[in-house]
């Protein structure tokens, strides 16, 4: 066969293959699975326990009932809004105090932070000639896809790879979280050089500075940023790196370190998770959304705007999903905390950098959206901005392009990842393997010659 003779016949066979499926949505109610791994409530199954982090949604009185509030998120115990506001005031590197609480399960003292951040810099470092190998000499299109294969090939240089003893495994993850920013930026260089025709360039890390810092360093021509830019993008890091157990690429790490294999398998098939775009992928939407509604109507016209946002749920307009991005969360109803804290990022950078009438557009969608919703969709919780509506608009204000906004979202959730790797290893002794119910009725074996 030719290529076009194998494409037509793969496309054949999937149209086959798609006949073929005869699974429907009532049979999951019918044989009561709770397809994804939630009730018909939209709530999750417990499949775990930890003690990295906490999700409050809701409240739970005497009787059982349920409320639901204000949402909060806890990193051992440790409520993120008061991680984000003591940082601030002490002027610490957020991300890297955030990821020494998620590992060690307290936060540091001033030495034991110093000590941490330097052992990080340290290992900032790739083996001899992996840029060029790895990265600069098979550029992919996608900086997710070269992040994951960095991450296999890493395996190579480890003396001790399937070594799964807490010290190595501890040694793996800090390396990982302090190789991400490298990984990340340097296969957008390699993507945007090859694939864009910009002109190529490699800065090495600074060992003075924390991983946001570092990252807008290696990633802008000139290496300039300045002090909010900085600390907006340290925020974001530290509310991106954790979020319970059970969000999709967490629950692969936890499925894939309980089969008993090696760190960077586990933390490669966490990144082909977060790589989706019902996961990972989702601030992209929302700016694109934006962009969209940019180029087809006037903004300025509040009435053109809910006309274009009612029909995003009628699914005709954008990419006709019936989705307005940006808006509810499989947990959250009334807030999502890190969405509060990046609202306020949002707009304290869009006045330094110039973006308040982009903003303000944000800013009126998140007051009428939630309201739209609610008119046009049966929902059994109320609809709030989620963590992607204003982390898209933040790297789009900071200039960074749509190919880091899901590797940027991983050089954060490496931290969780490693805690989560961490405790599956230390608590857990059985492989995760979960039950399918088989629908199919039973068939005879038909020989060849009577088909």
């Amino acid at each position: 066969m030719n290529n076009n003779e194998i494409k037509e016949y793969v496309e054949k066979m999937a149209a086959i293959s798609d006949s073929c499926n005869g699974i429907t949505p009532e049979m999951y109610n019918e044989y009561k699975v709770n397809r994804g791994l939630r009730d018909l409530n939209g709530k999750g199954v417990v499949t775990g326990l930890t003690e990295i982090s906490t999700i409050i949604a809701k409240e739970i009185d005497k009787a059982g009932n349920e409320t639901p509030c204000d949402g909060e998120l806890y990193y051992r115990g440790i409520n993120v809004r008061d991680i984000i506001s003591g940082y601030n005031k002490s002027c610490v590197s957020g991300f890297e105090e955030a990821a020494y609480l998620l590992l060690f399960s307290k936060l540091p003292d001033k030495n034991e932070l110093t000590e941490f951040c330097e052992s990080l810099s340290a290992m900032r470092k790739l083996p001899d000639s992996f840029t060029r190998d790895m990265i600069l000499k098979a550029p992919g299109k996608n900086v997710m896809n070269v992040l994951s294969r960095s991450v296999l090939a890493l395996y190579a240089y480890d003396d001790e790879p399937d070594d799964i003893t807490t010290s190595n495994v501890l040694r793996q993850c800090m390396e990982l979280i302090a190789l991400f920013p490298m990984l990340a930026v340097y296969a957008y260089r390699s993507y945007a050089h090859y694939h864009l025709g910009e002109s190529l360039y490699i800065h090495n890390p600074d060992p003075t500075l924390g991983t946001a810092a570092n990252l807008l360093r290696m990633l802008r021509h000139n290496g300039e940023y300045t002090e909010i830019e900085a600390k907006v993008l340290d925020t974001s890091l530290i509310l991106h790196a954790e979020h319970g157990g059970g969000n999709n690429s967490t629950f692969t790490t936890h499925v894939v370190t309980s089969s008993g294999t090696d760190t960077y398998s586990a933390i490669s098939a966490a990144l082909g998770s977060l790589k989706g775009p019902r996961h990972g992928g989702a601030n992209i939407k929302v700016v694109k959304m934006f962009d969209d509604m940019r180029a087809n109507i006037n903004v300025s016209d509040k009435n053109a705007v809910k006309d274009y946002l009612i029909r995003l749920l009628d699914k005709n307009a954008f990419d006709n999903s019936g989705l307005i991005y940006g808006m509810g969360h499989a947990i959250y109803s009334k807030s999502d905390p890190r969405a509060d804290i990046l609202k306020v990022c949002a707009k304290q950078l869009s006045e330094q950098n110039g973006f308040e009438e982009e903003y303000s557009l944000y800013e009126y969608v998140s007051q009428i959206a939630p309201e739209l919703i609610a008119d046009r969709r049966k929902m059994y919780k109320g609809v709030s901005p989620n963590v992607d509506f204003y982390s898209g608009l933040i790297y789009k204000m900071l200039g960074l392009p749509y190919e880091l906004f899901t590797p940027i979202f991983a050089v954060a959730r490496i931290a969780g990842w490693s805690a989560h790797r961490m405790e599956e290893i230390q608590n857990n002794g059985k492989i995760i393997r979960p039950a399918y119910i088989s629908v199919k009725p039973k068939a005879e074996y038909i020989p060849l010659s009577k088909r």
